[in-house]
């Protein structure tokens, strides 16, 4: 007689087969605001196939196997030629060629492009965070390039082309091209006006010979690199690129890849110049302030990757919980855990929408907008990315002894999570970033009272957070020990007003019941429980029954 020791119950089928964007409700609800009705129907055609690309089982393992297949560096060929190339598994291929060809480096000149992209980037990387790196690097270099106009003709179409070329070649024989970034070196991190590399100028207009180290260089098998260095003038920007016009490699010596905590299929390295060929961007000594476009353009990533993270751990606590059966019920049921996953949902809900929101200020482009995203910017990528390392260990916990083993891919979720949070600017670097615009540009505190200011009256704990932010935004003297808590006190200001116009009123009232008026514990699931949780637990629902 067979033994029945081993007979599986209880197990929750895996998440696949489902469409990420269809049923992410607060994203979809956020593309159809901040869309223009003649373009509705394309974008949402365009995220449709892009979620139920990354919602199928196959795609969800091309991303457990970039992970388990690291990228392996390879300094020389077998004859002992210096080569300096990485190596990836197919799936990063794969992968990266589809985010690619769905646009999500085309953003810029195209109608609606920032919403669309950021959409396409919040569904896609939750499939796989790592390929968000060069996603990110190649849509944010285009900013940075236009302060050259011939250097923009040259790359923007390559930059924002939707052709995946692995190859290296001259981008003279490439249909589209990828860029890293190399800013940060040994002595001084976040603080790159102490750089050491030094740029030598050429007979040539605007050629230099790069002498110098980075201690993180982002990508390093693109085509192209931003890159930061001392020029006579002073710290400047260049565009390094990979293989010189004639075809011959650069001077790039890949020392090492990073070991890292999380974002494995992914590469980043610390590389040599040595007589690097590069060309100026922008003026010299004007090197940080060519290169910030794109810092806040892959700061404003972070924030779009930091929901997607959230959104993909609550999406596979919420059905875990649908499934698995304790103490005489699911899970879901359970008031204690239905007030987790609220809380969860809550919080997911709050980035997503703010990441939008963020976006479609880029796509308006105007005066106003662009003043709002100096100081927004910053402030929700501080907070939302250091909400989402809490939020994925508690989805974690939903998933119990389940969710700490790798299978499950809640672990990958986690080790990811902390990344956004140092990645373009620690938590400090963004908190004195914002006080820096407050102190400098009054129209950037104007336009952020104007936006905040648009659900005064609609909720009377956000109109008293409102007062007591601006209680504290009227006094600067020794502000920077506590800007870490103004910067919070203004993210979920922002997060509120957004949800008290946008989203149903169950959500609202919950998130300003918790985040404004202080009704509830330090961790999550500590909700009022007169609440409507059920019906924030079934709208964060990633499939329906």
């Amino acid at each position: 007689m067979a033994a029945t020791t081993h007979t599986v119950s209880n197990q929750v089928p895996p998440l696949t087969g489902y469409d990420v964007f269809a049923t992410d409700r607060a994203l979809t609800e956020a593309v159809q605001r901040h869309t223009s009705p003649e373009l509705l129907a394309e974008v949402r055609g365009e995220l449709g196939e892009l979620g139920r690309s990354a919602g199928s089982a196959q795609v969800q393992e091309w991303g457990a196997q970039a992970n388990g297949y690291p990228p392996v560096l390879r300094t020389h060929d077998r004859y002992g030629h210096r080569i300096d190339e990485v190596e990836f598994h197919p799936a990063w291929h794969r992968l990266l060629g589809h985010a690619v060809t769905a646009g999500l480096t085309g953003a810029w000149g195209r109608s609606g492009g920032h919403v669309r992209r950021a959409a396409g980037f919040l569904v896609w990387t939750q499939a796989e965070a790592g390929n968000g790196c060069p996603l990110s690097m190649t849509h944010a270099a285009v900013p940075a390039l236009r302060t050259d106009p011939a250097l923009a003709a040259e790359w923007e179409p390559l930059l924002t082309s939707t052709v995946y070329e692995r190859r290296l070649l001259p981008p003279a024989r490439k249909a589209g091209v990828l860029f890293g970034m190399g800013m940060t070196e040994k002595q001084g991190g976040t603080d790159v006006r102490s750089n050491t590399t030094r740029a030598e100028p050429l007979a040539a207009e605007g050629e230099y010979l790069l002498t110098g180290h980075k201690w993180f260089c982002s990508a390093p098998m693109s085509d192209g690199f931003l890159v930061l260095a001392q020029a006579p003038g002073g710290l400047t920007c260049f565009l390094l690129p990979r293989v010189l016009p004639d075809g011959a490699r650069n001077t790039f010596a890949i020392q090492r890849l990073k070991d890292k905590l999380g974002n494995r299929s992914n590469a980043s390295a610390e590389v040599e110049f040595d007589g690097t060929w590069a060309r100026r961007v922008g003026e010299e000594g004007r090197g940080v302030r060519t290169i910030i476009g794109m810092v806040a353009a892959t700061r404003l990533d972070c924030v779009v990757g930091s929901a997607a993270l959230m959104r993909q751990a609550v999406a596979q606590a919420i059905h875990h919980c649908t499934y698995r059966s304790a103490f005489g019920g699911v899970l879901i049921e359970k008031p204690l855990m239905r007030n987790v996953l609220a809380d969860l949902a809550l919080e997911s809900e709050a980035a997503t929408v703010l990441a939008m929101r963020l976006a479609a200020a880029y796509d308006d482009g105007s005066e106003s907008e662009q003043a709002f995203l100096r100081i927004a910017v910053p402030a929700a990528k501080y907070w939302v990315a250091k909400r989402c390392t809490a939020l994925v260990a508690e989805a974690l916990e939903c998933l119990g002894g389940n969710g700490y083993v790798e299978e499950s891919g809640m672990p990958r979720l986690l080790r990811e999570a902390p990344l956004n949070s140092i990645w373009e600017g620690s938590g400090n670097v963004q908190a004195l970033d914002v006080l820096r615009a407050l102190r400098r540009e009054p129209m950037a505190l104007n336009a952020f009272l104007q936006e905040v200011g648009k659900a005064r009256g609609a909720d009377h704990r956000l109109d008293g957070a409102i007062k007591d932010m601006l209680t504290e935004l009227a006094d600067l003297d020794g502000i920077e020990a506590r800007a870490r808590r103004l910067v919070e006190r203004m993210a979920l200001v922002l997060q509120s007003s957004l949800l008290v116009r946008w989203a149903p009123p169950e959500v609202a009232d919950a998130f300003c019941a918790s985040r404004l008026g202080g009704d509830r514990g330090a961790t999550f699931g500590t909700l009022p429980h007169s609440l409507d949780l059920t019906s924030i637990v079934e709208r964060a629902r990633p499939v329906a029954e």
